[in-house]
């Protein structure tokens, strides 16, 4: 499913008008590669600033992403994550194809950081908010 998200990523650069998704695509092809101990988070919630891919544009690249192809990719994951719950040894990763499933529908505005910086960045918006 890596090389599906390069092959997405590289289909939306030589588009030009895709390079946003391009970039994303190759940031979450990581991430499926490695899956452990990452996670993946909104960038507002991260910087607690919005930015052009977290505002109204994200809303309307990530509207056009799940039509052309966040369907397909979240299709891909939830087909290998069923592949993999077959086996007992497969479903940790079973586990991390449903996450990437989600991501896949909607990825502008995210970005993937380590477990313990986005619980950092999740504690300080709640300290935050209070």
């Amino acid at each position: 499913m890596g090389l599906a998200w390069v092959l997405f990523g590289i289909l939306a650069f030589i588009s030009i008008v895709g390079i946003p998704w391009g970039r994303s695509c190759f940031v979450i092809a990581g991430f499926s590669f490695f899956p452990f101990g990452k996670e993946a988070i909104f960038r507002d919630e991260l910087t607690r600033a919005e930015d052009i891919g977290t505002g109204s544009f994200g809303f309307i690249g990530n509207a056009l992403w799940f039509v052309f192809a966040g369907v397909w990719l979240a299709i891909g994951h939830v087909a290998s994550a069923i592949a993999c719950f077959v086996t007992i040894i497969g479903i940790p990763f079973a586990l991390q194809h449903l996450k990437l499933a989600v991501i896949s529908l909607a990825p502008v505005g995210q970005t993937v950081v380590d477990k313990n910086v986005a619980a950092m960045a999740r504690y300080k918006n709640d300290k935050f908010k209070l």
